[in-house]
């Protein structure tokens, strides 16, 4: 599998695949008990560990919501040294003042904006994949 590092590839064969359903990003001290949890991703920090998953588990730990997203995925297959991507996704969003947590992992990045606004990411996504420069 061919791991693309240009920006304008990268751009070009983004093409954004906006998952169903809510994700939530939660923090839990380091010793709770998440055996019986299912995250999509986790975070150990100081503070404790960050959860991120679908909205409906967090009601198994009983914890509140710190940011409820949509879950963008960049389908494009790219490479961990690649320069400039997420700046550019980043400054897509942001001119259309939509917040942005984004997780890089082996093949793929991951967007987490707000959940109502969704479609208007996706349309700045895809503004910019296309290089149309229309507002949304």
């Amino acid at each position: 599998m061919d791991r693309i590092s240009d920006l304008d590839e990268l751009l070009r064969s983004m093409r954004p695949r906006l998952n169903d359903g809510v994700y939530v990003f939660l923090s839990v001290p380091h010793d709770a008990d998440i055996t019986s949890f299912d995250p999509i991703a986790t975070f150990r920090e100081d503070e404790g560990l960050t959860i991120i998953a679908e909205e409906s588990q967090a009601h198994v730990l009983g914890l509140p919501p710190l940011f409820r997203a949509a879950w963008i995925i960049l389908t494009v297959i790219s490479d961990l040294n690649a320069v400039g991507l997420t700046a550019a996704v980043a400054r897509a969003l942001a001119d259309k003042g939509i917040s942005c947590n984004v997780i890089a992992a082996a093949n793929h990045d991951h967007l987490f904006v707000p959940i109502e606004l969704a479609g208007s990411a996706m349309r700045a996504l895809e503004e910019l994949q296309f290089g149309d420069t229309k507002s949304v």
